[in-house]
């Protein structure tokens, strides 16, 4: 079976991949134009509990990130090689398989993202989860995202609030190469 499942848009989810961009701490698209958003079908069924459980909350998922071709780690880490913000692509991402998500909460009737706090992709301090240091309504939003995303069997990553994986990713899933998704490749040619 493929392990990868594309992601697509609807009334509870919406897909704006950072990294098919220019806007991302690269400052130009690491995957190519019109990548799709793809995530291993074990997480694919967690992001659709994630999205349900938002909806009674007037709320919507948006995706910056999901599978991160290993080749677009070390894109990511060549340029800024962070530990604690990006991991090594010599150990593995549980992006690169297809294990994680990058997201946000945004308002279902106006698309508004709701104040975290910080930009995503903001490698700092202040994107830790439970700091202390930014506004007391970006607490409460970053609390009701980990809410809404360990209700719904994710992992959290202490120092990202957008970040969230499966439990045991690296022992349970292996890396993936952009070769994996065949036509649907998301690296520049």
């Amino acid at each position: 079976m493929f392990p990868l499942v594309r992601i697509v848009p609807d009334d509870d989810l919406d897909i704006a991949l950072a990294y098919a961009t220019a806007g991302n701490f690269t400052g130009r698209p690491v995957y190519r134009a019109g990548a799709g958003c793809f995530l291993h079908a074990d997480a694919a069924v967690l992001l659709c509990r994630a999205a349900a459980l938002a909806r009674p909350l007037g709320l919507r998922l948006r995706v910056f990130d999901a599978f991160r071709p290993a080749e677009a780690q070390w894109v990511l880490w060549n340029h800024s090689p962070i530990p604690g913000f990006l991991a090594d692509p010599r150990r593995g991402s549980p992006h690169s398989m297809g294990a994680a998500v990058d997201l946000t909460l945004v308002e279902a009737g106006s698309g508004r993202e709701l104040d975290m706090g910080t930009a995503f992709d903001a490698f700092t301090p202040l994107s830790h989860h439970g700091n202390q240091d930014i506004s007391a309504d970006a607490q409460r939003n970053r609390h009701t995202l980990m809410g809404i995303m360990t209700t719904a069997g994710w992992d959290f990553y202490r120092n990202e609030w957008w970040h969230y994986q499966m439990f045991n990713a690296r022992a349970s899933y292996p890396v993936l190469a952009d070769s994996i998704l065949g036509p649907d490749t998301m690296m520049p040619g």
